[in-house]
């Protein structure tokens, strides 16, 4: 099989194989990382099927199989960490590592002693297949194709996500941007995009069995379609998604702001059912910076896109992604993309100091930002983000919203509910008789220190 690759370093000391599990087997499945991640996660689980139960406890599981993030070193330290904890918790149990880790740095994951198979994403959905003959021997440690060649999609429908009451819906694979600083475009390939009937299903289902609000989600949803030549593949897509009976809501995950068109904005402030809230990719708000980044956005176009955004959808919440610190980043530089969370009413900043990764253009460049000034870099950000969250959480008093409840905490009279409104704010429901994943229409009362304080309309 010349398209797979064996790792020069033996994944198992030569010892007998690991006792093989009999009956029904106990399984871990442990995700990190993005939303796609958890997607897949779930994929891989309902395809076990039913000779197979999810259990919480490593040192109970006969199977434990960890979905790896690679989008820092920082991530990369955090699955080792978590593969050896779990080993020393259980030397036992069969231990698989996937995901993007696993494919950028195989060798380093099969390196560990007690992991017993090591799959890239291009085999990840193949999972479920691979564990018999890994418990025979009958495998080599490492399973690695070329990502770009070879892709495992999905062929089969999600019908739950575990211990969830969203569900998450992958519309496309890979990203064609290759920014300086990001590897993830190495390792989910190219943009490949999912067929739309088997997204519209994947909906239908999910909605028939429960769920009422559905995250779209991808390595770049925004191409999603473009590489069937479709220019608005994405708003046909959503306009599509739309028109499905139930009652439901849509929100949109990570996008760049280049895919916030004219025709997106429209279709948001049309639609109900699309959350009035997007994350968005933004990086910097700095031109020179988004260049060196190989970004596709400049100040202006952001702020442009922005701004058109809010005409469609006036009560709209935004997130962003943030890196500050990348190379050559002066105080001035900085000093935009600070502005910027303001300007542009961010509440809801993911800031990351930026970290050099091995085998990406940025890590090359001699300037690198001392690591001191990034972090307080950081720090700044999140301060910005902490008062605007403030000044749009007050802006809301008063305001009239529809919740889904998320985690009921009933032990005793005068306990509350735990729920989000469709603009992304968190939400507690001081009433009693709020059950879990259901609609209520509140009335905002007060802010507390991290989400909103409200009641609802019959005043529960």
């Amino acid at each position: 099989m010349s398209s797979i690759r064996v790792s020069v370093t033996p994944h198992r000391p030569e010892t007998a194989l690991k006792p093989v599990p009999s009956g029904r087997k106990k399984l871990v499945m442990d995700t990190m990382g993005c939303k796609v991640n958890s997607f897949e996660s779930e994929l891989i689980s309902e395809k076990l099927g039913s000779d197979f139960e999810r259990v919480q406890e490593i040192a109970d599981a006969d199977i434990f199989i960890i979905n790896t993030c690679t989008v820092t070193v920082e991530a990369d330290r955090q699955a080792r960490q978590l593969v050896r904890r779990a080993i020393r918790a259980n030397p036992e149990a069969w231990v698989v590592v996937t995901g993007c880790y696993a494919q950028m740095d195989p060798d380093a994951c099969a390196g560990i002693p007690g992991v017993d198979l090591v799959v890239g994403n291009s085999q990840k959905l193949d999972i479920p297949n691979l564990l018999a003959p890994m418990m025979k021997g009958a495998l080599p440690p490492v399973m690695l194709r070329d990502i770009d060649q070879e892709i495992s999609l999905p062929d089969q429908l999600v019908t739950n996500f575990d211990g969830r009451t969203r569900a998450f819906v992958q519309i496309q694979q890979g990203c064609d941007q290759g920014c300086t600083f990001c590897i993830i475009h190495t390792a989910r390939g190219p943009n490949r995009s999912f067929d739309g009937a088997l997204i519209k299903r994947q909906i239908q289902r999910l909605i028939m069995n429960g769920y009422k609000e559905i995250v779209i989600c991808g390595v770049d949803i925004g191409s999603y379609g473009s590489d069937k030549g479709e220019e608005c593949g994405l708003v046909q897509l959503l306009h599509d998604l739309i028109q499905i009976e139930g009652d439901f809501r849509l929100r949109l995950s990570s996008i760049d702001p280049i895919h916030i068109t004219p025709e997106l904005a429209s279709l948001m402030g049309r639609s109900r059912k699309i959350c009035p809230q997007l994350h968005l990719s933004m990086q910097s708000a700095d031109t020179l910076i988004l260049k060196r980044m190989k970004r596709r956005a400049t100040r202006e176009l952001l702020y442009e896109r922005i701004q058109n955004l809010r005409e469609e959808v006036p009560d709209l919440v935004l997130s962003a992604d943030i890196l500050v610190g990348f190379p050559t980043e002066s105080e001035a530089h900085f000093e935009a993309t600070l502005a910027a969370v303001e300007d542009l009413e961010i509440p809801f900043p993911h800031v990351f100091p930026y970290s050099a990764r091995p085998g990406t253009p940025a890590a090359r460049i001699p300037k690198q930002v001392p690591m001191a000034v990034r972090k307080e870099r950081a720090k700044l950000v999140r301060q910005a983000g902490a008062r605007v969250w403030r000044s749009t959480a007050e802006k809301l008093v008063g305001s009239s919203q529809t919740v889904l409840t998320e985690r009921p905490q009933m032990a005793k009279p005068g306990g509350f509910a735990i729920g989000r409104a469709a603009n992304y704010f968190q939400v507690r429901l001081d009433s009693e008789h709020v059950l879990e994943n259901s609609w209520q229409e509140v009335e905002i009362i007060d802010v507390g220190r991290d989400c909103l304080i409200a009641r609802t309309r019959t005043g529960g």
